[in-house]
């Protein structure tokens, strides 16, 4: 029976929701680069966001876990760490079985515990086999299966459990890229043993190929896609890194996108040696990279790892909270006694070291990259970046109509701009000062006073050319910023009269 006519015949309603804005970048997300079998050349990349979640993976020994240490170790804490993947060596080939809950484990050990003549397939290395026979009722835990099927594979493979991710893992025995395990199938009939230990596919089970060792900057090249997030990369691994190593991936984090910072720690007495010209830190310097910062430090081969974590607690979108290395502290880290000459060598050479002073008090010194820019000036000026870039995406795409190509619209962009500029100087980065510099455009001009510590200009749409309107470009905009800089040193004159 009809219940009346639609309410929309006379007021029809529609909503339209806005695409949700494009999320901002962590600049405070360091990667850690070791080359513990841990994590699989499949996946590459762990998040953590607790000493404690390293250690459970990687132990209490591990560089990784070390370097991961005096990261967080820092006051106050930064959030977030990445630990990579660097096959340093030729890897074998896995089957990673999928996870397998608390709850299940119980259940699975049970069902286990039943099985007296139970067997599936797989494909190692290219060769089929299929394990029959399989006995599982004089096992008490995970561990027992797990030495049941490494038993029956023992000419081929290992297997193991592992309680950490709640995985079996199926290992070759072989290396390189003919290294392979497949994932398993059920047999014609009886127990599922496949799908028991998560080998399917259907169950989460993924296959991971061999492969052939690679150098330090092929993992950097392979890891930096993965994550967007990911900003500082550092190495920490068994294997040994030449001087040579880290100076192609600082040559390739110079021109990476997106953006990265290398950290290096050195350990070599020729750093703090004025007549040396060939250590790590005097090359880095003389190739002025302004994306690579290096640490001399004769106790810790990851001290950098703790100027990571300071630097990395920065929070652009507080108030005054960007911070200049200097004068911070290195928790886990012992300082250095240096001579005033030895300092003045790590100085020259643009390099920075945690040392101490004859107050009874220890600094880090001078938080600089190896082209002697700061830190600080570094990251804040990377953020910037991405800030204005993510800012006007952000009102190109959220906007329900469009941006006019009109002086209004060209406004809409320019307001755009100094709102980004406002947060650069609402979190210190900027601030207001004198434009000293000769290059000028619109209203600006040597020694004209940035009261709002920028200024942002946009030629009239009336200049414009013609082929750029047709193809609908916006004017370049311009815009002048005036940091804030730090206070490193002070000098002060007292005159005494009697």
């Amino acid at each position: 029976m009809p219940v009346g006519l639609s309410v929309s015949d006379v007021v029809n309603v529609s909503i339209n929701l806005q695409p949700i804005a494009t999320p901002a970048r962590n600049f405070g997300a360091l990667c850690v680069i070791g080359d513990a079998d841990v994590i699989d050349v499949g996946s590459r990349l762990r998040q953590y966001t607790s000493l404690d979640g390293v250690a459970g993976d990687f132990g209490t020994t591990a560089p990784e876990y070390l370097a991961a240490n005096l990261f967080f170790s820092q006051n106050p804490q930064p959030a977030v760490l990445y630990v990579g993947r660097w096959a340093s060596g030729t890897t074998a080939g896995e089957l990673l079985g999928g996870f397998i809950g608390t709850t299940e484990q119980a259940t699975l050990l049970t069902t286990l515990q039943a099985i007296a003549n139970g067997g599936f397939s797989i494909s190692v290395d290219g060769t089929p086999h299929t394990l029959t026979g399989l006995n599982f009722t004089g096992i008490s835990n995970l561990n027992g299966a797990a030495t049941v099927l490494d038993t029956a594979m023992t000419a081929y493979a290992d297997v193991v459990w592992n309680a950490t991710i709640g995985s079996f893992i199926v290992t070759s025995h072989t290396s390189g890229p003919s290294s392979s395990v497949t994932v398993a199938t059920n047999p014609g009939s009886g127990a599922p043993l496949a799908t028991d230990f998560h080998f399917t596919t259907a169950t989460g089970a993924r296959a991971v190929a061999g492969a052939d060792a690679e150098t330090p900057v092929e993992a950097v090249q392979a890891l930096a896609p993965l994550n967007a997030d990911v900003y500082g990369l550092m190495f920490a691994a068994a294997a040994t890194i030449t001087d040579d190593d880290y100076l192609a991936v600082a040559a390739y984090v110079e021109g990476a996108t997106p953006t990265h910072i290398l950290g290096i720690t050195t350990q070599e007495p020729a750093a703090v040696d004025g007549a040396s010209s060939s250590d790590l830190g005097a090359r880095l310097s003389a190739a002025r990279y302004a994306r690579t910062f290096w640490q001399f430090s004769s106790s810790s081969a990851y001290a950098v790892a703790s100027m990571f974590g300071r630097a990395f607690t920065t929070d652009f979108n507080a108030n005054n909270s960007m911070i200049t290395l200097k004068f911070k502290q290195e928790p886990g880290v012992t300082a250095e006694s240096l001579s005033e000459t030895q300092a003045a060598v790590l100085d020259a050479k643009h390099g920075n070291v945690f040392v101490n002073y004859m107050n009874n008090t220890a600094i880090i010194q001078q938080g600089v990259m190896a082209d002697g820019a700061f830190f600080d000036e570094r990251q804040g000026s990377d953020w910037l970046q991405f800030a204005v870039q993510s800012d006007l995406y952000n009102l190109l795409y959220t906007s329900p109509t469009k941006v006019p190509q009109t002086d209004s619209g060209v406004h809409q962009l320019l307001a755009t701009v100094e709102a980004t500029m406002d947060r650069a100087v609402h979190n210190g980065f900027v601030a207001p000062g004198v434009w000293t510099s000769g290059f000028e455009f619109g209203l600006l001009k040597q020694g004209m006073a940035l009261t709002r510590g920028y200024y942002c200009y946009a030629a009239p749409l009336v200049t414009q050319a013609q082929s750029d309107r047709e193809a609908r470009k916006a004017p370049v905009i311009q815009v002048a910023v005036k940091l804030a800089g730090a206070v490193h040193s002070a000098a002060v004159v007292i005159n005494v009269n009697r």
